[in-house]
């Protein structure tokens, strides 16, 4: 029986009404200490976190500060792993939840907790990816997921529990929107967002400006990489998580960064969402224009596959597993030929590169211009042409050999 229990704790609806709800089938004794990540989800949803914890019932609130880590130790490594799941989405949620879990559980054997609790829901991803990442690094401790076990469905249901209680939230029945944000972006799901065939909600957008409303006047953004990983905007050294939000902040206005997708959630289901992650858009349109520069077409189609890869166990929650650490590696080692500028346009919703330059790059104009150049002897394509093209030759011919057996 759990005595002493880490709740993962949001401030919302949800944690809110867990904290009293454990009481019931574990008892009144049951210490309940709340464990809350800053991943820069902003700081409406973090004052006064520690007041609400306890008006709940908790005997405790730790909020920790994880913004660097998050973007140092997470969102660049992934960045340079493969950072697209279904082609749009930028997994923004996805890679948060390994260092939120991993504090939690931190945290966790900090206060001698002998179990975890987290609202997920039984129908999304992130008990997915909480839990597999409890099993990684804390097999031995109890996992409690409420929303598997109890018998509320709904949101009212939720405010009704909270009211009986006389458990203030500032929850309404009327919220239209459920929300996810952090450092990287923020999501939209819920509402008139479920329906495929509703256009998105103009209410719904928070960080981004509407394309059709961005200036006239396009912004132009240099970034500088080193092994994979930005550095500086417009020559000026940032730290990761600093550069992310100036690049949110510069790349928003001009509506950059909106998705609006349906894609195949772990569990089976199709869901739909928005996403808005600006300053990730412009990052990773440099990073794919730097790549052509400077990885050679075999290293280019290994990182495409293995990015595929990353991509899923990242949506997955798989961080603390072989396979990622190990496709992380030759990420790593891909990674060390990513250097150089990148000058990416920003206009009406788009985030194009438009100029790139890196020392000792792959590209050599002295090859590849269509003017006189004194460095390539066309005459030599004749012999490789007849070398790439001779299995072709040789089906052909034993075809004509088997028609003309066929006829004879």
């Amino acid at each position: 029986m759990p005595r002493r229990i880490a709740l993962a704790y949001s401030g919302g609806l949800d944690t809110s009404a867990i904290i009293p709800w454990l009481k019931a089938p574990y008892g009144q004794d049951t210490e309940i200490i709340e464990f809350c990540g800053n991943v820069g989800q902003g700081d409406e949803e973090l004052v006064g976190r520690e007041d609400k914890a306890a008006n709940s019932g908790a005997v405790d609130c730790r909020v920790a500060a994880l913004r660097e880590t998050f973007a140092r130790d997470y969102v660049f490594p992934t960045l340079i792993g493969g950072p697209t799941y279904e082609r749009r989405y930028l997994l923004g949620t996805s890679m948060a939840r390994p260092i939120l879990a991993k504090a939690h559980v931190e945290y966790a054997r900090e206060v001698g907790a002998d179990s975890l609790c987290h609202g997920c829901t039984g129908k999304g991803n992130d008990q997915v990816r909480f839990e597999t990442t409890f099993a990684a690094l804390a097999p031995d401790l109890e996992v409690i997921a409420p929303w598997r076990t109890w018998s509320m469905r709904s949101r009212e249901e939720l405010l009704q529990y909270l009211a009986d209680r006389n458990i203030a939230t500032t929850a309404r029945a009327t919220k239209i929107y459920s929300r996810d944000a952090n450092l990287w972006h923020i999501s939209h799901e819920g509402g008139a967002i479920e329906d495929p065939w509703a256009e998105p909600p103009a209410d719904a957008w928070m960080t981004t400006t509407d394309p059709r409303e961005a200036p006239s006047e396009h912004d132009d953004v240099t970034l500088t990489f080193e092994r994979g990983r930005p550095v500086a905007v417009n020559h000026a050294p940032m730290a990761p998580h600093d550069l992310i939000e100036h690049l949110n902040a510069v790349a928003g206005p001009h509506g950059v960064g909106r998705v609006d997708i349906v894609e195949n959630r772990v569990v089976g289901m199709k869901s739909r969402g928005l996403y808005e992650t600006p300053g990730g858009t412009v990052i990773v349109e440099a990073l794919l224009a730097l790549e052509e520069l400077c990885l050679d077409r075999d290293t280019m189609r290994l990182r495409e596959t293995l990015a595929l890869r990353f991509a899923d166990l990242v949506y997955e929650g798989k961080w603390f597993c072989p396979v990622r650490e190990a496709i992380s590696a030759a990420a790593e080692s891909i990674a060390t030929k990513l250097e150089g500028d990148v000058v990416v346009r920003l206009y009406k919703g788009s985030a194009t590169a438009i100029q790139r330059k890196r020392p000792h790059s792959l590209y050599a104009e002295d090859y590849s211009t269509f003017g006189e150049d004194e460095v390539y002897d066309q005459s030599h394509a004749e012999g490789f042409i007849r070398l790439f093209s001779l299995p072709s030759r040789i089906a052909a011919h034993n075809a004509a050999a088997a028609a003309q057996k066929a006829n004879s």
